[in-house]
């Protein structure tokens, strides 16, 4: 038995699905970006709490390569965290202070890994 997976808007479709324009043409979709080793990249790791409404969050910045890799990472980084978060404009957000273990977590992981911040 094959399991389908449950769309949550339009976009999971993939894109235009009937169009009445007689000169419609597909646009081609762009090539994927290349992962990027991860010992090549340098990942900002910080804890916020600005325009939070108080809430404490661990930020995880500057990382390169495809968007599908970024949530992974993010899934990884709270399951491991025991905490909610989300994936957005490029950062990964942790809820609460998990500056350390999350920086530990990138290391064995084979970022390199700063703390930004205080």
């Amino acid at each position: 038995m094959v399991k389908k997976k449950k769309m949550k808007d339009l976009s999971d479709l993939g894109g235009m699905v009937f169009s009445t324009d007689p000169n419609y043409t597909p646009e081609e979709e762009e090539v994927n970006e290349e992962s990027v080793d991860p010992s090549q990249q340098t990942l900002y790791v910080s804890y916020d709490k600005k325009q939070r409404k108080g809430k404490v969050v661990t930020l995880v910045e500057g990382f390169e390569g495809p968007e599908s890799e970024l949530i992974e990472l993010g899934k990884h980084l709270k399951q491991r965290c025991g905490a909610g978060g989300s994936v957005k404009d490029g950062e990964v957000i942790v809820q609460g202070n998990f500056v350390t273990k999350v920086m530990d977590i990138l290391l064995k992981k084979g970022f390199n890994v700063k703390k930004k911040g205080g």
